[in-house]
Protein backbone atom coordinates (compact mmCIF):
# COMPACT_ATOMS: atom_id res chain seq x y z
CA UNK A 1 0.00 0.00 0.00
CA UNK A 2 1.50 3.70 -1.40
CA UNK A 3 0.37 6.80 1.44
CA UNK A 4 -1.10 9.07 -0.26
CA UNK A 5 -1.00 12.90 0.30
CA UNK A 6 -4.36 14.78 -0.81
CA UNK A 7 -2.94 17.99 -3.06
CA UNK A 8 -5.38 20.09 -5.05
CA UNK A 9 -4.64 18.45 -8.36
CA UNK A 10 -3.07 15.02 -7.91
CA UNK A 11 -3.07 12.62 -10.85
CA UNK A 12 -5.18 9.61 -11.09
CA UNK A 13 -3.96 6.26 -11.75
CA UNK A 14 -3.84 5.28 -16.04
CA UNK A 15 -6.21 3.39 -16.77
CA UNK A 16 -5.40 -0.57 -16.71
CA UNK A 17 -3.71 -1.86 -19.51
CA UNK A 18 -6.16 -4.20 -21.50
CA UNK A 19 -8.80 -3.16 -19.37
CA UNK A 20 -12.84 -2.39 -19.45
CA UNK A 21 -14.53 0.79 -18.18
CA UNK A 22 -17.99 0.43 -17.23
CA UNK A 23 -20.01 3.13 -15.55
CA UNK A 24 -22.94 4.31 -13.40
CA UNK A 25 -24.60 7.33 -12.48
CA UNK A 26 -27.26 7.11 -9.61
CA UNK A 27 -29.15 10.11 -7.56
CA UNK A 28 -27.86 11.38 -5.01
CA UNK A 29 -30.28 9.40 -2.42
CA UNK A 30 -29.77 7.17 0.50
CA UNK A 31 -29.63 4.11 -1.48
CA UNK A 32 -26.90 5.30 -3.72
CA UNK A 33 -24.12 3.31 -1.88
CA UNK A 34 -26.23 0.31 -1.99
CA UNK A 35 -26.55 0.27 -5.98
CA UNK A 36 -22.68 1.27 -6.20
CA UNK A 37 -22.07 -1.22 -4.33
CA UNK A 38 -24.26 -4.17 -6.43
CA UNK A 39 -23.42 -2.28 -9.32
CA UNK A 40 -19.31 -3.05 -8.18
CA UNK A 41 -20.08 -6.50 -6.54
CA UNK A 42 -21.36 -7.19 -9.76
CA UNK A 43 -18.19 -6.68 -11.93
CA UNK A 44 -16.05 -7.99 -9.81
CA UNK A 45 -18.04 -11.80 -9.69
CA UNK A 46 -17.85 -11.03 -13.85
CA UNK A 47 -14.65 -10.05 -13.85
CA UNK A 48 -13.41 -12.83 -11.66
CA UNK A 49 -11.81 -10.34 -9.31
CA UNK A 50 -14.18 -12.22 -5.83
CA UNK A 51 -11.34 -11.83 -3.47
CA UNK A 52 -11.48 -8.15 -3.84
CA UNK A 53 -15.18 -7.52 -3.15
CA UNK A 54 -14.98 -7.34 0.86
CA UNK A 55 -12.23 -4.83 0.23
CA UNK A 56 -14.12 -3.28 -2.91
CA UNK A 57 -17.66 -2.67 -1.13
CA UNK A 58 -16.13 -0.68 2.08
CA UNK A 59 -14.26 1.64 -0.26
CA UNK A 60 -17.12 2.34 -2.74
CA UNK A 61 -19.65 2.39 0.26
CA UNK A 62 -17.88 5.28 2.30
CA UNK A 63 -17.21 7.36 -1.46
CA UNK A 64 -20.60 7.01 -2.31
CA UNK A 65 -22.10 8.02 1.20
CA UNK A 66 -19.46 10.71 1.63
CA UNK A 67 -20.76 12.37 -1.85
CA UNK A 68 -24.09 11.77 -0.98
CA UNK A 69 -23.93 13.48 3.03
CA UNK A 70 -21.03 16.22 1.97
CA UNK A 71 -22.60 17.18 -1.57
CA UNK A 72 -25.28 18.80 -3.13
CA UNK A 73 -24.54 17.46 -6.39
CA UNK A 74 -27.73 15.69 -8.31
CA UNK A 75 -25.85 12.66 -9.52
CA UNK A 76 -22.91 10.48 -8.15
CA UNK A 77 -20.86 8.65 -10.51
CA UNK A 78 -19.42 5.66 -10.22
CA UNK A 79 -16.47 4.38 -12.76
CA UNK A 80 -15.03 0.84 -12.60
CA UNK A 81 -12.10 0.57 -14.80
CA UNK A 82 -11.07 -3.43 -14.71
CA UNK A 83 -8.15 -5.66 -15.78
CA UNK A 84 -6.69 -8.75 -14.94
CA UNK A 85 -4.70 -7.85 -11.78
CA UNK A 86 -6.90 -4.74 -10.19
CA UNK A 87 -9.31 -2.61 -10.21
CA UNK A 88 -9.82 1.34 -10.26
CA UNK A 89 -12.91 2.95 -8.78
CA UNK A 90 -13.79 6.26 -9.32
CA UNK A 91 -16.61 7.96 -7.50
CA UNK A 92 -17.27 11.69 -8.96
CA UNK A 93 -19.75 14.18 -7.61
CA UNK A 94 -19.89 17.84 -9.13
CA UNK A 95 -18.35 19.59 -5.62
CA UNK A 96 -14.83 19.95 -6.34
CA UNK A 97 -14.09 21.93 -3.21
CA UNK A 98 -15.35 19.01 -0.88
CA UNK A 99 -12.32 16.76 -0.54
CA UNK A 100 -12.04 14.00 1.86
CA UNK A 101 -10.01 14.57 4.87
CA UNK A 102 -8.83 12.85 8.18
CA UNK A 103 -10.33 13.45 11.73
CA UNK A 104 -8.48 15.71 13.52
CA UNK A 105 -9.93 16.49 16.99
CA UNK A 106 -10.70 13.22 18.97
CA UNK A 107 -14.32 14.02 19.14
CA UNK A 108 -13.95 13.97 15.66
CA UNK A 109 -12.62 10.36 15.56
CA UNK A 110 -15.02 9.35 18.30
CA UNK A 111 -18.10 10.45 16.15
CA UNK A 112 -16.53 8.63 13.41
CA UNK A 113 -15.96 11.06 11.39
CA UNK A 114 -12.78 10.89 9.17
CA UNK A 115 -12.62 7.61 9.69
CA UNK A 116 -13.10 6.95 5.69
CA UNK A 117 -9.40 8.30 4.56
CA UNK A 118 -8.18 5.67 7.12
CA UNK A 119 -10.29 2.80 5.44
CA UNK A 120 -8.79 3.93 2.32
CA UNK A 121 -4.75 4.35 3.46
CA UNK A 122 -5.45 0.59 5.14
CA UNK A 123 -7.44 -1.15 2.48
CA UNK A 124 -6.40 -0.04 -1.39
CA UNK A 125 -3.13 -0.55 -2.55
CA UNK A 126 -3.52 3.40 -3.44
CA UNK A 127 -6.39 6.12 -3.59
CA UNK A 128 -6.31 9.80 -4.21
CA UNK A 129 -8.54 12.97 -5.38
CA UNK A 130 -8.62 14.58 -8.92
CA UNK A 131 -10.17 17.95 -9.11
CA UNK A 132 -11.46 18.54 -12.93
CA UNK A 133 -11.67 21.77 -14.29
CA UNK A 134 -8.44 23.80 -14.32
CA UNK A 135 -9.46 27.33 -13.01
CA UNK A 136 -12.93 26.80 -12.90
CA UNK A 137 -13.15 23.38 -11.68
CA UNK A 138 -16.27 21.51 -12.49
CA UNK A 139 -16.23 18.28 -10.66
CA UNK A 140 -14.10 15.63 -9.04
CA UNK A 141 -13.69 12.63 -8.35
CA UNK A 142 -12.50 10.58 -5.51
CA UNK A 143 -10.21 6.63 -6.40
CA UNK A 144 -9.31 3.68 -5.24
CA UNK A 145 -6.97 0.73 -6.42
CA UNK A 146 -7.46 -2.67 -4.97
CA UNK A 147 -4.80 -5.39 -6.74
CA UNK A 148 -5.70 -9.30 -6.72
CA UNK A 149 -3.44 -10.72 -3.79
CA UNK A 150 -1.22 -12.53 -6.22
CA UNK A 151 -0.73 -9.73 -8.80
CA UNK A 152 2.60 -8.23 -8.78
CA UNK A 153 3.02 -3.97 -9.02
Amino acid sequence: MTPTTLTPTPVPPPPPQGGETYRLAVPNTASAPKIAREFLGTLLRVSRHDALTDDAHLCVTELVTNAHRHTRTHLIGVTVTVNRRRITVYVTDDMPWSLPVPNTTPAEHELGCGQGVFLLESVAETWGATIYGGLSPSHKAVWFTLARPHAAV
